[in-house]
């Protein structure tokens, strides 16, 4: 081969690998593989202006916004690099100098240069800080230039997901840009979240296959499948979607911090914890890492370990960043340590009162029965019972349409913590909620004998007749429930002095079980006085 041939085939194959390696790195930044995409870009960057912003983008999704900075600055006249300037400005919170940028991006942008505007909607679609409505209309010119561009639909789709309200514009699209063909392993994954939100599962499946089929080396499509067997409780589905997505994505230490969440999510706690004290140990120290760590560490029961972390984690973590399961688990910690140390149970308990008071108003959720019901577990579990009553309490009035066992338990645990004044409103509250419910009356009648203890008013007579009059289908009273109503109405009785009422319910407790002592004893009582003829002096 001679001299000129084989420059000519070397030039050939340069001239290959550029065409390739740019387009390559734009895809792997598209399929989160954010480290592949600067490998491949960073040959190529020094003399292609476009490689050059794609690295300073692979740069920024690492949060190296530093770096990024310094590579888009590589080539100030470049209206990609000059949009990558403004997203950096974005990040570091200069919005009016960003969205100056993209102003004089567009103002120059002539009739055929559908990529200025394209460039441009991107800065504050995949940002924080712009006007997502300029973005929407930036896309819509750069279609109106270029219609057969796929990932123009795709990021236009993107930005509709930032407006409220903008699932359906957002749908529409990614379909648009599904019919163009070119880059449907990430259309179809898109739809699938769609779907995903929309609680229509078995379209969201489809799509995310679709996903998969498309394109085999697309990590994403295994991630939202993780995610969504996860959130199904399918937690065998879901580790091994997530250990397709390990295999196939970077193993970048994102992409290792979501197996660890993966892990978490699926119970695999000691597997999480272990997972993310491997990350720690080699030198990264993300804040919620110590998260996982305490989150996990409670669920294995580690409560001191949990605590640590806790604390370590809220000295790391951007007050800003702190999330509502932050509070929750922090206050579940507090409940839990109440139990293990009895001399601190107040301190302790009173500490968890504060974290989940904090998470109330932190959690932004009309519907905040799920966060409740947390926070009265955690209290059951420490045993401060009228704390679990009366968030169960918060669940009634903060919901009209309640159901009868979130009354129920609202009653019951006041009425373990021996409240029972404020047990027996939660059980009159159930009876008018739901007068069809046996558990309000039978529990009604619990409290006002517990109020009563030596059954001297009769308080809870009435309602345990009324209770025994439920006729209702299906409906079958236990043996140790009606021995408490029996017992109950025989002592009124007894002490009532009226002996042919007594003998009636103490014969219904010798039917129940027979040779009850406390029915005997009743029993023996009026025998003997019967036999002496005389009043002899009484006593249980």
């Amino acid at each position: 081969m001679n001299r000129l041939l084989v420059t000519a085939v070397a030039a050939a194959l340069a001239f290959n690998v550029s065409a390739q390696s740019v387009p390559e790195g734009e895809k792997m930044i598209s399929y989160g593989r954010y480290e592949s995409a600067a490998k491949a870009l960073e040959p190529l960057a020094a003399k292609d202006a476009k490689a050059n912003y794609l690295l300073g983008i692979a740069q920024l999704e690492q949060d190296n916004v530093t770096a990024a900075q310094a590579t888009f600055a590589k080539f100030p006249d470049d209206f990609y690099n000059q949009a990558g300037t403004a997203r950096v400005l974005f990040q570091q919170g200069k919005r009016d100098e960003a969205a100056k940028i993209l102003l004089t991006i567009i103002d120059k942008a002539k009739k055929k240069e559908w990529e200025k505007y394209k460039a441009a909607a991107d800065a504050i679609t995949y940002t924080e800080g712009g006007n997502i409505t300029d973005a929407i209309n930036w896309y819509k010119k750069a279609i109106e230039i270029n219609p057969e561009d796929a990932n123009l639909q795709l990021n236009m789709g993107d930005a509709y997901l930032k407006m409220a309200g903008g699932g359906g514009e957002a749908m529409s699209a990614y379909q648009r840009a599904e019919t163009k063909g070119t880059i449907n392993s990430l259309t179809y994954s898109r739809i699938g979240s769609l779907w995903y939100r929309a609680q229509r599962y078995e379209d969201a499946l489809k799509s995310y296959d679709q996903a998969k089929n498309a394109d085999p080396s697309n990590p994403l499509p295994y991630q939202d499948l993780a995610r969504a067997y996860q959130r199904a409780g399918n937690y065998t589905k879901a580790l091994e979607n997530i250990e397709k997505f390990i295999q196939l994505s970077d193993k970048s230490i994102d992409d290792q911090i979501t197996y660890a969440n993966l892990l978490f999510l699926s119970k695999k706690y000691p597997e999480a914890k272990a997972k993310i004290e491997e990350l720690i140990g080699l030198g990264v120290t993300k804040a919620y890492l110590y998260r996982l760590i305490a989150y996990s560490a409670y669920e294995t029961k580690d409560y001191q370990k949990a605590l640590q972390n806790m604390h370590t984690f809220y000295s790391k973590q951007d007050p800003n960043k702190i999330i509502p399961d932050d509070y929750v688990y922090s206050g579940k910690i507090m409940a839990a340590l109440a139990v293990q140390d009895t001399m601190q149970a107040k301190m302790y308990n009173d500490s968890a009162t504060y974290f989940f008071d904090k998470v109330v108003t932190a959690d932004t959720a009309k519907d905040k029965r799920a966060l409740y019901l947390q926070i009265a577990e955690a209290f059951k579990e420490s045993k401060d019972y009228l704390k679990a009553g009366a968030w169960y309490g918060k669940i009634v009035e903060a919901n009209p349409d309640a159901s009868a066992e979130d009354y129920f338990y609202w009653g019951y645990w006041t009425y373990i913590g021996k409240d029972y004044a404020g047990a027996s409103k939660a059980f009159q509250a159930l009876r008018t909620k739901y007068p069809d419910e046996p558990s309000g009356v039978y529990w009604s009648a619990r409290v006002a004998a517990a109020m009563d203890s030596d059954a001297k008013t009769g308080a809870a007579v009435p309602m345990y007749k009324d209770w025994l009059a439920i006729n209702k289908e299906g409906y079958t009273r236990k043996d140790a429930d009606l021995m408490l109503a029996y017992q109950y109405i025989a002592y009124y009785y007894y002490n009532s002095n009226n002996e042919k009422d007594a003998t009636e319910w103490v014969d219904k407790i010798l039917a129940l079980e027979p040779g009850n002592k406390f029915a005997s004893d009743i029993k023996k009582y009026y025998a003997d006085k019967k036999a002496a003829g005389s009043t002899p002096k009484r006593g249980r």
